[in-house]
């Protein structure tokens, strides 16, 4: 088992930028792959960014170019930098870890973006 603790969200104008933090309760050198969902009002939970072990990476196409995942063995986090944010990335940020049999969420962090 892990928990998965999101923080980093807020309130951010169009153009802004906000950092992302999941800290997981076990040491994550171990954990394969790690990723960021997000889900707005009304709509489904879709993947945004994921990353291996060996740190490949993979961007939903739309914040291809703006977000960046990457992961701190060291501090047992994962992170999502998010810039040139826009208002149709408001939605409520979930960590991720897949395993066998179930998936392992944290809470959820919220990010709106609006002037």
């Amino acid at each position: 088992q892990v928990q998965l603790v999101e923080s980093g969200g807020g309130l951010v104008q169009p153009g802004g930028s906000l950092r992302l933090s999941c800290v997981a309760s076990k040491p994550i050198f171990s954990i394969n792959s790690m990723a960021w969902y997000r889900q707005a009002p009304g709509k489904q939970r879709n993947l945004v960014a994921s990353i291996t072990r060996s740190g490949s990476t993979n961007y939903e196409d739309s914040v291809k170019g703006r977000f960046t995942i990457f992961r701190d063995n060291a501090k047992n986090t994962l992170y999502l930098q998010m810039n040139s944010l826009k208002p149709e990335d408001t939605a409520v940020y979930y960590c991720q870890v897949p395993a066998p049999g179930t998936d392992y969420w944290g809470q959820g962090t919220q990010v709106t973006v609006s002037s």
